[in-house]
């Protein structure tokens, strides 16, 4: 890992690349701070407080804790998230957006800029609830009078949305500058930047309830190897693939004859990779922030009292979507009949499978059992600490969702960084006289 550090700084574009998202991330974290004209943030703070965490306490997490800070990125990026959620059903049902999506860079950059256009519309829509609940606390807290119609009229609530709807357009603006200039998937790394920005502030809550005794130390060993138990299995997990052998035909290519040579077409465990679980996160999410700001309605507020993280209900709607976002985002981005005829017209085949259609519905069998693996194992990591948080009151930064997106998205980003190393002839993670810089020697 240290020689790779200094590598880093032996690849002028890659060196770069990580600045830039390491400049782009603290943007981040600094507009976190930003907080909104005309709102108490001790009010806000003591709500959140109050209300126990449950799905707020989420919410507050995925934006790094801009909702207690009432920041100006108090939306967070989810209504990119669910946009973007939106865009991908489309895919499925919609044959024009099918084909928009079948066209290629331009299709694709036409889905992007409907999915931008989704999510100002959404962040208008969430941030007028939003702004509609700040201006009732405002209200509540100052007990009426001049100043309480000040910070809850319609000047403040049209502003408020203006900034939340703002803050949301810059995040985006900043994971799609990351995403192009940086390192790995911008979206991915600023949700992992703020859960990790609340790692601090976790721990200190842990050990102050060990010097409280309201944990005590054997507790607290167990819950340590249990979250590096959790880390273990998601780095298995997510390393693991199915290697489909692959056999090429002897070919006659100008005057040379190429050998029949050998193959595998890996498929991973977890195609989704984090997706998943926040997609997941993100539509639980908006029934409660409609229960929140609309306090009057029975029907969100007894939605809310259910869906609250660790009870059954939640769990069996968490473990429910998290299966069907698994198939559904490994189906949009993997095609078998694409592979299979890539294969075929490459003169390859499976062994003992007929080439074409045959070859299509092995590949698709294959994935739909690695795929059933892969969304039990991720609902599992995300559903089962949550008994731990409740059984001994841990933060909620040791939860499974957390961990999975945490050494997911850094898993992926040392991926982004290794490719980049090898590329530039540098051996990575393996480091410059590991076994692969022999082996190219010895070739040489």
């Amino acid at each position: 890992m240290a020689s790779s550090i200094g590598n880093i700084g032996k690849v002028p574009e890659l060196k770069k690349r990580v600045l830039f998202t390491l400049a782009m991330l603290a943007v981040y974290r600094i507009g976190v701070f930003v907080a909104v004209p005309g709102v108490d943030r001790q009010v806000v703070s003591d709500y959140l407080a109050s209300s126990g965490g449950g799905l707020l306490g989420m919410f507050n997490m995925f934006t790094g804790g801009a909702l207690e800070q009432v920041s100006i990125f108090a939306l967070g990026i989810m209504p990119y998230i669910s946009a973007s959620i939106i865009l991908q059903l489309l895919t499925v049902v919609v044959p024009a957006v099918e084909r928009l999506n079948k066209e290629g860079e331009s299709g694709r950059r036409k889905i992007n800029q409907y999915t931008r256009y989704g999510t100002v519309l959404l962040s208008l829509i969430q941030g007028t609830f939003m702004a509609t609940w700040l201006a009732g606390l405002n209200s509540q807290a100052l007990g009426g009078g001049s100043s309480a119609a000040m910070t809850s009229g319609f000047g403040f609530i049209a502003l408020c949305v203006l900034s939340l709807t703002t803050g949301t357009v810059f995040i985006m603006w900043l994971g799609e500058q990351i995403t192009a200039r940086g390192i790995g998937n911008g979206i991915s790394l600023i949700i992992y930047a703020g859960i990790v920005a609340g790692l601090p502030t976790a721990l200190q809550q842990t050990f102050t309830l060990v010097k409280n005794g309201q944990i005590s130390p054997p507790v607290l060993l167990f819950i340590l190897a249990t979250v590096v138990a959790v880390i273990a299995v998601i780095v298995f997990f997510e390393r693991a693939q199915r290697r489909i052998p692959v056999q090429y035909a002897k070919r006659v290519v100008g005057n040379q004859v190429m050998q029949a040579q050998g193959s595998f077409l890996p498929l991973k465990v977890n195609t989704a990779g984090v997706i998943p679980p926040i997609f997941a996160s993100s539509i639980l999410m908006f029934p409660a922030t409609l229960a929140n700001f609309a306090p009057d309605s029975q029907v969100l507020a007894g939605i809310l009292n259910s869906l609250v993280p660790g009870r059954t209900l939640y769990n069996v709607v968490y473990v429910a979507l998290i299966i069907f976002f698994c198939y559904f985002y490994t189906a949009v981005t993997f095609n078998p009949v694409d592979v299979a005829d890539n294969l075929k017209k490459g003169g390859g085949f499976v062994p003992g499978v007929r080439a074409g259609k045959k070859t299509a519905e092995y590949i698709d069998r294959v994935l739909s059992r690695l795929t059933f693996g892969g969304a039990v194992y991720v609902a599992a990591v995300c559903v089962l600490p949550g008994f731990l948080q409740l059984e001994f009151n841990v933060p909620f930064y040791f939860g499974g969702t957390s961990l999975l997106i945490v050494v997911g998205v850094a898993m992926d980003t040392a991926q982004q960084i290794e490719s980049h190393l090898i590329t530039r002839n540098y051996d990575g993670f393996a480091g410059p006289r590991g076994p692969r810089m022999r082996g190219r020697r010895a070739a040489a």
